[in-house]
This record gives structure tokens, sequence and C-alpha cells, in this order.
């Protein structure tokens, strides 16, 4: 029955074409165990904040989609972020990290929040002091560097290979991609017919369906952005690249609302709304909203799954968190 609905609905050459555009998420080829551990601890660990109350998981909630899902994301001091906080699944995909790609990886990004006076509010020296006080931390980067120092770059490099490692493969999507021809209903593969021919995989495209260049908001129609975030251009001075974003990711995109760049969109009817005229000059229907939608929906894979890292204490040494109010 469903062959013969999807042959009817002339998708049957969809298959080969969707391998050249859009491929299964596959598990990290090479990852160091010691180093994943440790930065899964990091990871969790507000004692890297000022507050000591804001962990990376804070806001890339690793239970919600690997974000926040609040338009911008809550710092040191109950400040409000400019910009939304992008998941941090299948991030290890991306060309560069951050919305504006100032970060060129994993490693290059783990370090920023924690330095922002808008985010995490410490400094580098101030976190690594916070992290030498504690036994059981020198202990453990000792044995995965193998040096009695611990430095930021150590820091950084774990937390990126932790990362490394939250991507979600097997997808009913993925699952059709490999062949499982009756992974997605009819109404699926009609929403990516119109996902292809609409022309939406010109920039969500390759495993992570985005993340793979960088692109204007508002092409055909200006956006009204609700934030100040100009984009790229803030990175390299060049007014051609204001309002040019990194394309997001569209992996678990029904877990990761609200969206865009400033969070101002909180479904995805609406969104696909909003980038069907803003970015293709095309007003989808009801119907074909509804099965875009659908088709986008099935981009869901399994999520990270593991025991949550039992921190070790702190000593009597280590600095004590600096409450909100000073």
């Amino acid at each position: 029955m469903l062959a013969a609905a999807v042959s009817a609905l002339g998708l049957a050459p969809l298959y080969g074409a969707a391998q050249e555009l859009i491929q299964p998420i596959k598990p990290p080829a090479q990852i160091n165990i010691g180093m994943v551990e440790l930065g899964k601890k990091l990871y969790f660990d507000p004692r890297l904040s000022k507050s000591g109350f804001i962990s990376c998981n804070s806001c890339h909630n690793l239970s919600m989609g690997g974000t926040d899902n609040i338009p911008t994301s809550i710092g040191d001091k109950w400040q409000q972020g400019p910009i939304n906080a992008p998941t941090v699944l299948n991030s290890s995909l991306n060309l560069a990290q951050f919305w504006d790609g100032r970060a060129a990886d994993l490693k290059a990004q783990a370090g920023g929040p924690i330095a922002n006076p808008g985010e995490m509010g410490f400094t580098h020296t101030l976190a690594i002091g916070v992290l030498e006080s504690i036994p059981a931390y020198v202990r453990e980067f000792k044995q995965v560097f193998g040096k009695d120092k611990v430095d930021i770059d150590q820091v950084t490099l774990a937390i990126a290979e932790f990362e490394k490692t939250l991507v979600t493969p097997n997808s009913r999507f993925d699952q059709w991609l490999l062949g499982k021809s009756d992974a997605l209903s009819p109404q699926e593969l009609a929403g990516y017919k119109l996902f292809k021919e609409s022309g939406c995989v010109a920039c969500h495209n390759g495993p992570a369906v985005g993340g793979a260049s960088f692109q204007k908001m508002g092409v055909v129609e200006p956006y009204k952005s609700t934030g100040g975030a100009e984009g790229r251009s803030a990175v390299t001075g060049k007014d051609v690249d204001r309002f040019m974003f990194k394309v997001p990711t569209l992996r678990n995109v029904e877990m990761t609302y609200p969206y865009f760049h400033d969070g101002a969109v909180n479904t995805l009817p609406e969104a696909v709304d909003v980038m069907g005229r803003l970015q293709l000059g095309k007003k989808f229907t009801a119907d074909e909203n509804a099965k875009v939608v659908a088709f986008l929906k099935t981009l869901t894979g399994d999520q990270p799954n593991f025991a949550l890292p039992i921190l070790p204490p702190s000593s009597d040494k280590t600095p004590r968190p600096t409450p909100f109010s000073k």
C-alpha cells in the first residue's frame, strides 16, 4: 500500500536524489574515551561559572534537544543574552561554531562562554584555579593528558571531545535513506518532495541538514529581527556579511524551538512559513506547510543517553561561588 502511494505521488526517484543531498548521521569515527569522560564532567560542572550555578548544560540542555527552549539564554547576574542558543547536538558537523562562525571548531567554542561576562561570567584563569583546587580533577587531568598542570587548552579539548559524541543517528529519515522503505508515511515523503523541490535543500543539506554554509537571513523579503545580532559581519567587518548567519541544522528541529538566531518564532509551522516567504519567495499553503512540518519531524534521531557524571567534591581550598547579587 505504501509503495503504491509513493509511486502515485511521484516520489520513487527521491531516494537516490536524497542520498546526494542529505546523508545519514554516523557516530564519530574515533574518540578518546578518557577525554570524553573528563569532558562530560566539565560540561555539567557549574563551578566553571562565576556564580557556581551555570554549566554548559544550562544553555545546551541534553534533555531538551541540546538547547534551552527560550528565545535567548540567561547568563551571569540574570543577564539575557543577545542571541538564541544553538543546539549542541550534531554540532561537530558544522563548518564553524556560533551563529556568526567566530569559532573555527568545538575546541575554540568551548572556552568562549566561560570567559564571557554575559554568560558564565568567569575568566579562564579563575576557572583553572577552581579545577586545580579539586584533587580528583587534578588526578584525572594528569591521567588523561599526562601533565601535572591543568590549563584551559586541556579543558576545551576535553569538552570538545565529549561534544563530538553528541550525535543523533537513526532518525526515521535516516532509516529511509538506508533503505527502510516504510520508515516514512506518504505525507512525510510528500513533505520531503516539497522541501527538495522548493529549494530548501540548497542550504539545508549534508548529514546535519544544515550547518555547512552562511546565508543571509531575508533574501527575498527583509527579516525584522527582534535582536541586535549582525551576523557574520561582526567577524569579518564586511558590510556585505550583515545578517549572514550559519545555516542551522534541522536535525531534531521539533525539539529546538524557538527558531532563528533571535528565537522569535515559536512553532515549526510558523518557521516554515517565514522561511518560505523570506528565503524562497514561496507562500506554502496550509496543506503544503503541514507536509513539510511532517517531514521535518522525521529528522529527530536517537538522543544522547548516558549516566549523569558524578562531579568530584570541592576541597576547602576551592574558591566559593560569587552570588548573582554581587
